[in-house]
Parts: C-alpha cells; structure tokens; sequence
C-alpha cells in the first residue's frame, strides 16, 4: 500500500505536484503523482459503480469532480456492471480485469499478499481503446499517462479495501471508499 500512503502523504502536506518518486517497479516519475491524483475519482467511481449510481440516482458518482461518470463506467466496464454477484462496481471491475486474462492479479490484489502487477498494455486491453482514451479525457491526462497511473492505482485501491483477503460487503465497501475519497481530499 506504499503507492497510497504516499499519495496521500503528499495531498495532506499539499506537495502533490511535486515530482514523486519511481512507483513499484520503476513505473513511476516526475509528475505521477499529479497524474494519480486526477484518476483517483475515476477509479472510486469505477469501485463505487452501480451501488453509487443506484444512490445518486442518475446524478454524478459520489466525490467525483466533472460530470457523467455514470456513462462512463458503462463504457469502460461493459456488461460486467450488471452483474458482479451484487458487488456493484468492484466486482464489475475486478471482472472485467478477469474476463481479459488478470484473474491472477486480480486474486493477488483482492489476498492478503503482495500485489502482482500489470503488464505494458493490460489497462488497454481490459478497457478497449476507447475506454481508456474516455478515462483519459476525463482525467485531463495522456492515454499512456492514464495507462501507466491505472495500472498503478487499481491494485493498491483494490488492495484498500479488501484488507482481510476478501471480498467486502457493500456497505463495508461504500464506507471503506467514502474514507479513501476523504484521504484523497475528495477525489
């Protein structure tokens, strides 16, 4: 959970622009950090999905910034968003992850060991081009940029909230991602 807690480190010390250092495996540089910070709303809103929007009812995702992420979690997760065994958005997300060939890494985020990464392109190949270049524009940064933070984000947001090795309830899942949102300072 290195990657968060350091974000997060820096929102509170209002150092977020600075250049961070090399992420896990080097993935990092100067200015991910700003980078990560402007797709922390689209991954909450991904992980909040359905449950999220059955709350809003048609209006913006909880905490985000910008309008119609809704749709957008339509587009990027597909199918995937109705079903999830009633996990809404993190079960849509960690299924789609699945259906494209991460079911590994997606086990390893969810356990309690260590976080396996993604592969150059998985982000890509999960979302479909023009998902990713939607969370992109969304996001206000670069398709490779949002490729590379992505790939960074989802494991460790996901291995937020499953701190026990499972799956968590979805009220346990809105509480843990409303406390992430506020750490975020409001993402």
């Amino acid at each position: 959970m290195g990657l968060l807690d350091d974000l997060i480190g820096q929102l509170a010390g209002g150092s977020a622009r600075q250049p961070s250092a090399p992420g896990p495996q080097g993935r990092g540089g100067p200015g991910m950090s700003t980078v990560l910070v402007a797709l922390a709303p689209v991954v909450l809103a991904m992980m909040r999905g359905s449950q999220d929007q059955r709350a809003q009812s048609g209006g913006l995702a909880a905490g985000s910034s910008g309008g119609g992420l809704g749709g957008l979690l339509g587009s990027v997760l597909g199918a995937a968003t109705a079903g999830s065994g009633g996990m809404g958005g993190l079960g849509s997300l960690l299924e789609q992850f699945q259906r494209a060939g991460y079911g590994d890494q997606t086990k390893s985020w969810v356990g309690t060991g260590q976080n396996q990464p993604l592969p150059a392109g998985a982000v890509e190949r999960t979302f479909g081009r023009d998902g990713l270049a939607e969370i992109a524009r969304r996001a206000g940064v670069s398709e490779e940029d949002a490729s590379r933070g992505l790939s960074q984000l989802i494991p460790e947001m996901v291995d937020r909230v499953t701190p026990d090795g499972k799956m968590p309830d979805s009220q346990s899942l809105m509480s843990d991602l409303s406390k992430l949102s506020q750490q975020l300072g409001g993402a």
